[in-house]
Order: structure tokens, then sequence, then C-alpha cells
């Protein structure tokens, strides 16, 4: 059977009669004769070959094709309610976010930012990471709502994009407590030689350091350069090398006493946007989320 030779109409009958469990029930929902839905869901059943559904007595049971074919109908239906709801600006239901952050971002910040929405029934979260052009490309074909980067993007008339600062942190120096407990050293001014680990070439953060060494004078020793933050954290964490990032990447590890920070620099800013599109349709929980950040970079 082809895509073309599905009836939607009869999946729809079958999927109110799956949920209620109940063909009465379902037929009154529906406002027809409980004998149209039963010839509904004959013809869909003739269709794919498969019987849907087993009777036991007075009550109806999906088989194991029911079970699956149910699966999908959720999905599809689902969706159209979630549509419907978005263009009649409507927020009941289930409201489904898109998400993508640029890989060099910390896994850290973007929890932090979504937390809110952790404990909500009615939200499903789908996360992506990746490149920043990939990223911008996915949500200006609307596949994204809304991308977390570290960076802004450039000014493009064909391209329209809003892009609002979350916040900003500063820089620090963390290193294991075992060895750096209670010493502080200044940055970049006394990393001259020292073994030491940074975010990679990529990373926004990446260029305002090494301007800073150079400006002081000061050439530490690069042990590793890492785009992946949560690589990052692992080899802060395990390596003993000392490492730049922004304390967010190690939050857990810093409170745990694991490691501890050795220095910062107001002078190096991680900076957070949201970027998103110019489209009617608006997300209420999205605008909520970013309410706190209302000025637009």
């Amino acid at each position: 059977m082809r895509l073309d030779q599905l009836n939607f109409h009869h999946l729809f009958y079958f999927w109110r009669v799956a949920k209620l469990g109940h063909l009465t029930r379902a037929a009154e929902e529906l406002h027809t004769s409980q004998s149209a839905v039963s010839a509904q869901i004959r013809q869909l059943e003739d269709r794919l070959g498969e019987a849907l559904f087993a009777r036991e007595g007075r009550r109806l049971l999906l088989t194991d094709t029911g079970q699956l074919v149910l699966a999908y109908a959720e999905n599809i239906f689902g969706l159209g309610q979630e549509m419907l709801g978005r263009l009649q600006g409507r927020t009941a239901g289930i409201t489904r976010l898109r998400v993508g952050s640029v890989a060099t971002l910390s896994r850290n910040y973007q929890e932090n930012w979504i937390r809110p929405l952790l404990s909500d029934p009615s939200v499903v979260l789908t996360l992506e990471s990746g490149l920043l052009e990939g990223l911008i490309a996915r949500l200006v074909q609307h596949q994204l709502d809304v991308v977390l980067a570290n960076e802004t993007v450039p000014t493009d008339p064909d391209r329209p994009l809003h892009c609002r600062f979350l916040g900003s942190q500063p820089i620090s120096l963390v290193g294991p407590a075992s060895r750096w407990a209670g010493t502080t050293l200044r940055l970049p001014d006394d990393l001259d030689g020292l073994d030491i680990v940074l975010p990679g070439p990529r990373h926004a953060l990446r260029t305002q350091f090494d301007a800073l060494c150079t400006s002081a004078g000061v050439s530490p020793r690069l042990r590793a350069e890492v785009d992946d933050m949560a690589m990052l954290r692992l080899i802060a964490r395990d390596s003993g090398w000392l490492t730049v990032l922004p304390e967010v990447v190690v939050q857990d590890e810093l409170r745990a006493g694991v490691l501890v920070k050795v220095g910062h620099s107001n002078a190096l800013q991680e900076r957070f946007y949201a970027i998103t599109t110019p489209h009617r349709h608006r997300i209420e929980l999205l605008e909520n989320l970013m309410a706190t950040s209302p000025d637009e970079a």
C-alpha cells in the first residue's frame, strides 16, 4: 500500500476509538453512528491487511499491529493539534520546543537555560548541537525554534534574524584542588610556561585569550585545545593541568571541591545569545525564557 492510498480520515476514527477504548463513546465524540465508525475502521484494516482490534467479550483490545498503528497515529494527530494550537495562538496541550546549540557552548549552560521547562509535563524538547552555520540554516527553514550561541551572526538583509543577548560571564582559570587549593594566579600574567588547556580555535573565547597573552608577552605551554565543552570539562577534571574556561562548564566539580578557581579575568567574557527568526507565530514558553534578557544585539 502506498502513502497516497492511506485514508487519514479512517486513521483518525481508529485513533479516537483506540484512545477512548470504547466504540460508542468515540461515535458520540465524533457525532456519528457506531456503525459508521466500525465501517471506517474495517476499511482501514482492509487497506492495511491487518486486524487492529480484537474483541474480548464487550471489550475492544488492540492487537500488536493496532498498538504499532496507534503509536504512529499519536505522533501524526498530536503534531496536528500542536500545529493548530500554534496557528491559533493557544498554549493548551503539548508544546514542542526545538533548541539548537553550537557545539562549543557549555551543556551545563544549555541545561540551566531550559531548566524551567524540565518539570513541565506539557513540553516536549528537541535538543541538537552542531556548527553555527548549519544550525542557522535549519532555523531559517523552521526546523529549529531557537539557536543558542556564544557569538552573534553577521547582518544579512536576505536572512533576517533576531539575536537576543542573554548574558555573559567572566572566564576563569581552574585546576585540581589537590595541587592548586589556596593558590591565586593572575590571568594571563602568571601563566608563562605553565601547562594549560584551552577551548579550541573555533570558540569565541579563544581569540580573546590569544590576543590577551600576546599583549602581555606571555606564552603558556599549550597541552590541549578542545572544542567540545563536555570533553573540556572531563580534561579539566582528570588531566591535572590548568584550564581556561567559563565556570558554568565545571560548576559541579567546583561545588564538589574537585576543582578550584585559581584566577579569573574580567577582560575575557563569554557572551550568550538566543537567535530566532522574525516569524509571526510565537512560542510563549520560548518568549518567557528570553524575557529576562530583553535587549537584542
